[in-house]
């Protein structure tokens, strides 16, 4: 018997927002909208018990009331001449306000039950329905995560998590390119056909095709975000006069190489403690403290779904610092959006508008930062029509650490530990996801790329973490952000193999397949590697905390990789090919010199940049004329 809680809010903020949406998108006639949260008890636990939830946990009473009744499917509490809308979470998506509500409830004395969350919209005006789908679908509901019902929605509680054991072998050995493209981009690999080709000659060598779980984790591991392929390449560079005469040849041994880390290196300052080898950049504070910094974009996700997409952006650069043994003590942020006035009728097909964009980004970048204590310190935020069809979401965190209490090497016959959430189908695929071009097609194909933060789950574990750091208790550590645990697991295990098996894995919900639950994105997760007489003390540190702990496996010493499922193995790839065997993509570039008046032009820009500086390289000139081009597009 499903019990429905109402909470409304006398607070007209959220109304008027939707009141605004609406004008934008050409909905001159809705005149006010009545907002409800919507909490549903798939158990009733009478009257005075869900009095008492409503009175403690769910209703500010300042400015909020509360109304339930016995489910029934029927809409008693409707406005006549109101036009329904009511959104919850797609079955299966992480619903972090629910969870916490059942714990809350234990916590306060009530029976624990299984509970949902979602929102009720009540319009009012001269509108149509097809008014009403327009709203529900572009401005109320992102159907990426979420489902939409105009009237009561109907909602589905989860069962016990269990997995599936469908293990598929992909026949590959006797495609030909044109097919193994085919699949790539079917299975969302995102391996261009030089590499499907490396892989098709290993398993032709190896006698055997390849299980889903194999490729998934070489896709994984070989994409653009876990291996930079593109600032890896060999780059033949052709610098052209305004003539079309050759002005320099150069072959760039790999940007990361030639330039970025070069550049490192040649500095190498007394003060830098670790860099381009790990989650998070690291350099002294002082002579007992480091700081730990890292920052990195969530452009793809945040185009998609800008709540989710910023929030575990946040999430997972805070978790890259914990991943290097830090306690992270602030975030920073650099947000570019599309022009927030752009017409809704000139957007390109299957993009959100800017102004949805800009205000999801922006809240799910303070939501996570405020549920875990942290402030933004700094940042800015751009606007300019090229982030129209993806934004720029660049999240960053800063950390401190002990010096030297960072351990980075694993040993034969450590435990390959989880910690944090549970693992579900938010967020599969997607490093590759991130590595593939986005389309109008993106949201259906590549819904499940975008994950789901949880905050609760990683404050936890900053505090775990700091602790089992100080204690010693681990060997090494990674997050489990990209490529889920194939890439923690697989990265720490690089050079001594590792045994997994994926029926330890705690799950959300049931039905994963053993690929899906190895490449999982679900936020809020780190691997430790774990001597064995450290685990008790580790698992208590886990019960204080309340976070999840799981033994997955061990650190082998053999050089494989082997995943199993139960008895069964479903992946077995030697660690040498899966991290060495990628090919090295070779790459073209030609710069052209501009015409005689758009070099004046420039040189006067670079006059201007250099003005009141004693001395400046070549570097110095091309970034200050970069950035003066990109501000000012249209004048250059």
């Amino acid at each position: 018997m499903t019990i429905r809680i109402e909470v409304r809010s006398s607070h007209p903020a959220a109304s008027e927002s939707v009141l605004q949406g609406a004008a934008a998108l050409g909905i001159g006639g809705l005149q006010a909208v009545n907002i409800a949260r919507l909490y549903f008890l798939a158990e009733n636990p009478g009257a005075e018990a869900v009095d008492r939830l409503c009175t403690m946990l769910l209703v500010d009473p300042v400015m909020e009331s509360a109304a339930w009744r016995v489910e029934t499917g029927a809409d008693p509490t409707a406005d006549d001449g109101a036009h329904i809308v009511e959104v919850a979470f797609r079955p299966g998506v992480t619903d972090v306000a629910a969870r916490e509500l059942a714990r809350g409830m234990v916590e306060i004395g009530l029976p624990a039950g299984e509970v949902a969350t979602g929102a009720r919209y009540e319009l009012l005006g001269d509108v149509t329905q097809d008014d009403v789908r327009k709203l529900a679908r572009q401005l109320l509901c992102n159907e990426t995560v979420q489902h939409y019902s105009l009237g009561p929605i109907a909602i589905h509680f989860g069962q016990d998590a269990a997995a599936g054991d469908r293990v598929e072998t992909i026949p590959l050995r006797t495609l030909d390119d044109a097919q193994l493209q085919a699949l790539s981009k079917q299975r969302l690999l995102s391996l261009d056909r030089d590499e499907m080709r490396i892989v098709q000659r290993f398993y032709i060598e190896a006698g055997r095709d390849p299980t889903d779980v194999e490729l998934e984790t070489l896709a994984q591991t070989w994409s653009e975000h876990c291996v930079h392929k593109t600032f890896k390449a060999i780059i033949d560079f052709t610098w052209l006069n305004a003539d079309g005469s050759v002005h320099r040849k150069e072959t760039v041994d790999g940007l990361i190489y030639q330039y970025l880390r070069a550049a490192t290196e040649l500095l190498q300052p007394a003060w830098l403690r670790s860099a381009f080898v790990d989650n998070a950049g690291i350099i002294a504070f002082d002579d007992q403290y480091d700081l730990a910094f890292k920052v990195e974009t969530h452009n793809h996700p945040s185009a998609l779904e800008p709540f989710g997409g910023a929030n575990t952006g946040v999430g997972g650069v805070v978790r890259d610092v914990i991943g290097v043994s830090a306690r992270p003590i602030a975030t920073t942020d650099v947000l570019c959006f599309g022009p927030q006035d752009f017409p809704y009728d000139q957007l390109p097909a299957g993009v959100l508008h800017p102004r949805r964009i800009a205000a999801g980004v922006v809240a799910g970048v303070g939501d996570y930062g405020n549920k875990l204590g942290l402030p933004t310190v700094n940042g800015a935020v751009i606007y300019d029509e090229g982030y129209l069809g993806n934004p720029l979401v660049f999240c960053g965190a800063v950390g401190l650490l002990p010096h030297g209490k960072h351990p980075r090497t694993a040993q034969p016959g450590d435990l390959v530990v989880a910690l944090g959430g549970r693992t579900g189908r938010d967020g599969i695929h997607g490093a590759t996801f991130s590595s593939a071009e986005l389309t109008h097609e993106t949201s259906e194909l590549s819904g499940s790329a975008v994950q789901i933060g949880d905050p609760i789950t990683e404050k936890g574990l900053i505090e775990l973490i700091e602790a089992a750091r100080d204690q010693g208790l681990y060997t090494a550590i990674t997050d489990c952000g990209a490529g889920g645990f194939s890439s923690a697991v697989g990265e720490m295990g690089e050079k001594l193999g590792v045994d997994v098996d994926l029926a330890n894995a705690p799950l959300k919900y049931p039905g994963l397949a053993p690929w899906e639950i190895w490449i999982s994105e679900a936020q809020e997760r780190m691997v430790l590697a774990v001597p064995p007489d450290n685990l008790p003390a580790l698992q208590a540190l886990a019960d204080l905390w309340d976070v999840e702990l799981s033994v997955l496996g061990a650190f082998s010493g053999d050089g494989w990789l082997r995943v199993h499922f139960d008895s069964r193995v479903v992946a077995e790839l030697p660690m040498a090919f899966l991290h060495d065997g990628l090919p090295r993509r070779r790459m073209r570039a030609v710069y052209q010199e501009k015409g005689a008046e758009d070099a004046n032009y420039e040189l006067r820009i670079t006059n201007y940049e250099l003005r009141g500086l004693e001395s400046c390289d070549l570097v110095d000139v091309v970034v200050s004329v970069g950035c003066f081009e990109r501000s000012n597009r249209t004048a250059v």
